[in-house]
């Protein structure tokens, strides 16, 4: 079962988030709270959407998300920020029902496009989205800036 999230699952979603960012070997980048994500997830202005895939009544994984836009296409797309199943529910079809819940779901907000980014090296994760039927864009790098090189950005005089 895949459910939307509610306030009371922002502990299991830290968990998860956690447990992800070990797996992805930053287990110390994760710097959000509790409070932090109940904020984002369900404050006055909330920034992201997740939803939990159960079973037996237990969290099995989760997926958080939220909305971009293409100018390209003109329309709002769905973007994946994480995907992370219990190393004890993989393989057992949760993260293909999570991204077929998630595409479901653009599909019915008029959404252009579902998209997301996977770490280069971890090739199971690029295989099982290559047989979901996502395609790499290998001519696209991600670019970030970020803590005292963000400050910089916006405090540098052009």
């Amino acid at each position: 079962m895949i459910r939307p999230a509610i306030p009371a699952d922002v502990p299991v979603i830290l968990r998860f988030v956690r447990d992800l960012a070990a797996f992805e070997r930053e287990p110390d980048a994760v710097e959000a709270t509790e409070a932090m994500l109940t904020d984002a997830l369900f404050g006055a202005t909330p920034a992201a959407e997740a939803v939990i895939a159960e079973g037996d009544g237990k969290p099995l994984g989760f997926a958080l998300f939220f909305h971009n836009f293409s100018t390209w296409k003109g329309r709002r797309g769905l973007y994946l920020e994480d995907l992370y199943v219990t190393p004890a529910a993989r393989g057992r079809g949760v993260g293909g029902a999570l991204l077929r819940h998630l595409a479901a779901l653009a599909i019915a907000r008029g959404c252009a496009r579902f998209e997301w980014s996977v770490l280069d090296w971890n090739a199971d994760a690029i295989a099982f989205y290559r047989q979901m039927g996502a395609v790499g864009l290998e001519d696209w790098t991600v670019q970030r800036v970020d803590g005292e090189a963000l400050v910089r950005l916006a405090t540098s005089i052009a």
